[in-house]
């Protein structure tokens, strides 16, 4: 568990914390639906424990690493999702996030994505760090932005959310 301010975990997300997770992604879809193709449509409490399974064996198998969020002040809810994927290519890891409606502009993003910025590059073998998002996605491009990411470049993207324009930022940081 990584113990960030304000009162901020994150943990590796786990099996046990499924009916967790699958209340924060019942009542976060609205918001996430514009931006995130997987939440056009709210999973079943038995899909929500298949994809933590899913993540503890990508976890092992070292591709990717997932995290939930939460805040002392509200130990039974989850208040946001991070991940280090290891989908960019050899000697990176790309950083994905979402954070509950209600916990929006108060850090949270930022504070958990800053943490595994720092653990990603001190980990051998990762050069570069990178946070990839629609161009459209204020919110989430100023994560980046206040963490000192480069815009990298500007890429085509298919259209897979309702929102997205289909330009994505690509965000990077290098050791």
């Amino acid at each position: 568990m990584l113990r960030l301010p304000g009162g901020l975990r994150l943990r590796r997300r786990r099996s046990c914390h499924a009916a967790a997770l699958h209340r924060a992604l019942r009542a976060n879809l609205e918001h996430l639906r514009p931006w995130l193709e997987w939440a056009a449509e709210a999973p079943s409490p038995a899909r929500t424990v298949e994809l933590t399974r899913a993540g503890a064996a990508a976890w092992e198998a070292g591709t990717d690493f997932l995290y939930l969020a939460w805040l002392d002040a509200e130990p039974g809810g989850v208040v946001g999702a991070f991940g280090l994927h290891g989908r960019v290519g050899p000697g990176a890891l790309e950083i994905g996030y979402w954070v509950a409606e209600r916990h929006v502009g108060r850090g949270i993003a930022t504070t958990a994505a800053g943490a595994l910025t720092e653990a990603a590059l001190a980990l051998p073998g990762i050069a570069r760090v990178e946070i990839r998002c629609d161009r459209a996605n204020a919110a989430s491009a100023a994560v980046p932005r206040k963490l000192g990411y480069r815009l990298d470049r500007v890429a085509e993207a298919a259209v897979r959310a309702p929102a997205e324009t289909g330009r994505q930022l690509v965000w990077i940081r290098e050791r």
